[in-house]
C-alpha cells in the first residue's frame, strides 16, 4: 500500500542522527521539518501542522516527554501521533513516553528501511483511528 506523502516533524539534538532521519524520510517520499530540541519542536508544530512527530527523548532545553505534553496541549495537534526515538528501551522509560501521550516508540539504532516501514505503518494506523 502506497501512502500519500506525509509532513513529518522530527526533533533530534544530534545533527548526524537528525540528518540521517531527515534523509531517510525524504527518500521515503515524505516532507520533513527538523528541530534541534524539544522547545523548537513545540514552536514549529502549530505552524507546520505535521501528520506525525518524531521526538528524541533526551534533548536540551526541553525533553521529548515535555515537548510531547506541550504539543498535545495545543489546539489542532492533540490527535497528531507522536513517536519517541530512543536508545533506551527500558520498560519504565517507554511507560513514561506513553503517559506523556506518545503513540509509539522506535528504538535506536534502526535501519533506514525499518524506520520508513514503521513510519508508514504508524501513519496508516493513525489515519484509520
Amino acid at each position: 500500500m502506497v501512502l500519500p506523502m506525509a509532513r513529518i516533524l522530527i526533533a533530534e539534538d544530534e545533527r548526524d542522527i537528525r540528518d540521517l532521519i531527515e534523509f531517510t524520510l525524504k527518500f521515503g517520499g515524505h516532507e520533513v521539518i527538523t528541530a534541534r530540541n524539544g522547545a523548537e519542536a513545540v514552536e514549529l508544530a502549530p505552524h507546520h501542522k505535521p501528520d506525525l512527530i518524531l521526538l528524541d527523548v533526551r534533548m536540551p532545553r526541553m525533553t521529548g516527554y515535555e515537548a510531547c505534553r506541550a504539543i498535545k496541549a495545543l489546539d489542532g495537534l492533540k490527535d497528531t501521533p507522536v513517536v519517541f526515538l530512543s536508545a533506551k528501551g527500558q520498560q519504565n522509560e517507554m511507560e513514561s513516553g506513553m503517559e506523556a501521550g506518545a503513540y509509539d516508540y522506535i528504538l535506536k539504532p534502526f535501519a533506514p528501511d525499518h524506520l520508513n516501514a514503521r513510519v508508514n505503518e504508524i501513519l496508516a494506523k493513525s489515519k484509520t483511528t
